[in-house]
């Protein structure tokens, strides 16, 4: 789908959108927030028709199960890992449905297969799924345990020849900072900083497995802040929104 007569040329022709489980999450963390989801498919909505960008979102699950919460608790790994990629699949099929309800089409794949709920992922089939303007939810990680969904959305990425990824955060932090600005007041944001400074800092952006493979691959990661209204629209115009990973 082109863009709208008179908006910019997109910065990007198809990206992927990480959201954690937390962001979807009511105010005490757990569960579905139905304001928030219906503001997410509204901003990608509007990205997607007006500027005619392939949007693929990939999404967590920390809202209902961590695999290494299991794990701390006695529970074999790989079991939590599992128990996790299906919480992921439960988020999708909400963003599925939240998607629709404002009339945009779209598509769960999971790398764990669910014949009955949504479709295995399949690279070619994502990519035509894309190629005709639906958006399409990637689910159920890597279908491997002890892999994050972070890890997931650079896979994916490169799968797919995404140019971007765009790194939803929630809870008010708008980027990369020096250090957790919720706990040092005097941390800085980044407007721009390297994959490999971002190893060498140890700085929390995605986990090193997914940095290290982005940076392998000349991925681009934009960190914003989701909950801000009209940023996934303004990052894909190419206003200077977050932090840059490049």
């Amino acid at each position: 789908m082109a863009p709208a007569a008179g908006t910019p040329a997109p910065r990007w022709k198809r990206v992927v959108l990480k959201l954690s489980g937390e962001a979807l999450a009511e105010s005490g963390g757990f569960g579905l927030d139905p304001g928030v989801l219906h503001q997410i498919a509204s901003e990608v909505h509007d990205a997607r028709s007006a500027l005619g960008v392939d949007i693929a979102i990939v999404v967590g699950g920390g809202n209902f199960w961590r695999g290494r919460m299991g794990a701390g608790q006695g529970m074999d790994q790989a079991q939590a890992d599992y128990m996790g990629m299906i919480a992921t699949v439960m988020n999708g099929l909400a963003l599925q449905d939240a998607l629709e309800r404002v009339g945009q089409h779209s598509r769960v794949m999971t790398a764990v297969e669910m014949p009955k709920v949504a479709e295995p992922y399949i690279r070619r089939r994502a990519e035509r799924h894309l190629e005709k303007g639906r958006v399409v939810i990637l689910a159920g990680g890597t279908g491997n345990p002890f892999f994050t969904t972070d890890t997931a959305a650079a896979l994916r990425a490169a799968e797919i020849s995404a140019q971007a990824i765009l790194k939803g955060t929630h809870s008010g932090v708008d980027g990369v900072y020096t250090a957790d600005p919720k706990v040092d007041p005097g941390a800085t944001r980044y407007d721009r900083i390297s994959h490999l400074e971002v190893i060498n800092k140890g700085l929390r952006v995605m986990d090193s497995t997914a940095i290290t493979f982005c940076m392998d691959n000349s991925l681009p990661i934009v960190v914003f802040d989701l909950l801000r209204r009209g940023n996934v629209r303004a990052i894909l115009e190419g206003r200077r929104i977050g932090t840059l990973v490049s």
